[in-house]
């Protein structure tokens, strides 16, 4: 039995030895075609192995010709799938960079856009949920 700990403790000590001697540096690269996007939203969904944030901008386009129907197209800008792992990641970081922004400059509302009737329903178009 004693033999067995040893060995253990050999084993731990080597695991810790290597830990110290690991220096991990993270260089970031920008690749010459790196490119930007702003989105004014996002849509997507998950599945068992990852999750899809498509990120879009509106553009109004001209009235129907009865003039009973506004078309607004919405541009599928970019797409970015995540490991389960990742995104959890993602919603920390998120939080913390929210919570520093409202800090700084206040709570983040939504704009109230025009007076809505009460019987009205309005749809939430900030979901995130199933594939596109």
């Amino acid at each position: 039995m004693d033999a067995e700990r040893k060995d253990d403790d050999k084993l731990v000590n080597k695991q810790q030895d290597l830990k110290k001697k690991k220096n991990v540096r993270i260089e970031l690269f920008k690749p010459e075609d790196f490119k930007q996007v702003y989105s004014i939203g996002a849509i997507g969904g998950h599945s068992p192995y990852d999750f899809r944030i498509g990120f879009y901008n509106d553009m109004p386009m001209t009235m129907s010709k009865s003039g009973d129907e506004q078309v607004i197209q919405r541009r599928l800008e970019t797409e970015v799938i995540l490991s389960p792992l990742a995104a959890v990641e993602l919603v920390r970081w998120l939080n913390q960079h929210i919570q520093n922004y409202e800090a700084t400059f206040g709570p983040i509302s939504k704009p109230m856009m025009g007076v809505k009737k009460k019987s009205e329903t309005v749809q939430d178009s900030t979901e995130i949920q199933g594939y596109m």
